[in-house]
Parts: C-alpha cells; structure tokens; sequence
C-alpha cells in the first residue's frame, strides 16, 4: 500500500496534466462542432486571459505546495489522522465517502465565496466573464485557488481521506469545471437525465446570469445533488439559455478580460 501511495503522489502531477490537455481539447473541439451560442467577444483577448490566469495559478501553487492536497492525505494515513483511519472502513466505502464529502465541502466553499465579501472580491473574477466556454472553468484568481488548497486540505485531515480518492477528487474537479462551462449544445432530454447525476452545461449556466437572484443558484461544481438537498436550484434561467446575460454587472468591458485586469481586479472596487 505505501508503495502504490508513493508512486500515485510522483504520479499526480502527470495524472492531473494529462487529463487537464484532454479534457480541455475535447471541450473545445465539441464547442466548435455544436456551439450552443455563438461568442461575440474575442477568442484572443478571452482566452489569453483565461489560460494566463490558470496558468499562473498552476505555477504559483506547485512552487508554493507541490505536493498539497496529495501529500497531506498522505501525511494523514500515515499519522492514522482523520475519522476515516480511526474506524474500520472498506477500502471502496472510504473511497466513496471522500468523494462526497469533498464534492460537499467545495459546494459549501463555492456559497462562502459568494456570501463573504472579501471572498466574494475573489471569486467575482471567475464570475465577470462576458463569455460561457471551457476556458471559463479554469479562470480563477491564485489566490483564491491557495485558499481553496488550504481549505481542502484541512478537510482531508479531518476526514482521514485516501490518497487515491483525493487525487481522483482533484481530477474530477478539473474536468467538471471545464465541462460544465462549456459552451456546447447538448438535447433538452439528455440534459434532463444526466443533471440527475452530475452539473451539465446548461444548469451551471444559470449561475453565471448576470441576474443576481441566479448568480445565487446552482453552485454545484461535479454533483448536483447539494443543489437539490439545499434549495439552491434552478431549472433554467429567466431569458432563456440562449438570450440570458453572462458576467457582472460592473465589469462589461472587453478589457476586463486582459490578464492584468484579471489579477487586480479583487482589489478595485466595483462600481
């Protein structure tokens, strides 16, 4: 066991890269086949931003905690730390458990960053894309990333998570996030199916109306179900999916989408 754990910790990096490059050319060549809307904003300006944020994001926080959140759940099994190591639980049940536990924490960190201020400077920078696509998924300011890192790594200390689930959990999470930004076009009856197991497209696009009311619905990132246990769902949004509003109110600029803008927004105000 400990040498499977060793060599899924020196395999991760590989692991979360691999899957990231396939994940995000799939979504993009879908999105060109069946757009769901046509963008208006440049492709340029939007994804130079977006890519430039993630990738400073990556940067910052492999040089900063290369091996968190891997390494703690690591740390946490070998110290018997967590509820997880403390019972006797099937290796498959403790699997099981992790993912849900972290997709939970994650929906419950997502309505955080909404309701706190500081913390909604933050994440308003994901929020003010004028534009819905896989790149979306991925623009997130580093900070607010280095927060998401401490917050989940405290969480796998208590929990006492596997290695495997954690790392799994992370590349589920990358995957999902661009996913369910895309801006792809998928039947109204397989949408209806597969948001019973899993955030589609088309329902995290009402968390990114322009409409506060929707802003402040569907915070879902993998797993739908927190959204339905927690009364924070919502079918569609009120202009429809085609003609509804993306991004924030205060940030309509195209230049708002410049890697420079994206960086220093959380410490402007919003007008």
């Amino acid at each position: 066991m400990k040498d499977i754990t060793a060599l899924l910790i020196e395999l991760e990096p590989q692991i979360r890269l691999g899957t990231f490059v396939g994940v995000l050319l799939t979504m993009m060549v879908w999105e060109r086949a069946a757009p769901l809307r046509a963008l208006r904003q440049s492709l340029t300006l939007r994804w130079s931003g977006n890519l430039g944020i993630a990738a400073i994001s990556a940067t910052f926080t492999r040089l900063a905690a290369p091996i968190i959140p891997a390494g703690v759940a690591a740390m946490a099994s070998a110290n018997n730390w967590g509820l997880l190591n403390l019972i006797d639980t099937l290796g498959w049940l403790a699997f099981l458990v992790s993912l849900l536990a972290l997709d939970a924490l994650i929906y419950a960190q997502h309505r955080a960053f909404h309701a706190i201020p500081i913390l909604w400077r933050l994440h308003r920078v994901h929020h003010a894309d004028l534009e819905l696509d896989a790149t979306t998924g991925l623009r997130f300011h580093p900070i607010e990333i280095i927060l998401s890192l401490v917050i989940k790594s405290g969480a796998i200390i208590i929990l006492g998570a596997p290695v495997a689930a954690v790392i799994m959990f992370e590349v589920i999470l990358n995957a999902a996030a661009m996913f369910n930004h895309g801006n792809v076009a998928i039947t109204p009856t397989i949408d209806r199916w597969l948001r019973l197991v899993v955030v589609t497209p088309l329902m995290h696009r009402v968390h990114h109306s322009v409409v506060q009311a929707e802003t402040d619905r569907n915070f879902g990132f993998f797993l739908p179900w927190w959204d339905y246990i927690f009364a924070t769902y919502q079918a569609a949004p009120s202009a429809g999916y085609k003609d509804m509003i993306v991004g924030l109110p205060a940030f309509r600029s195209p230049r708002e989408s410049r890697l420079d803008s994206l960086l220093i927004q959380p410490f402007r105000v919003e007008r």
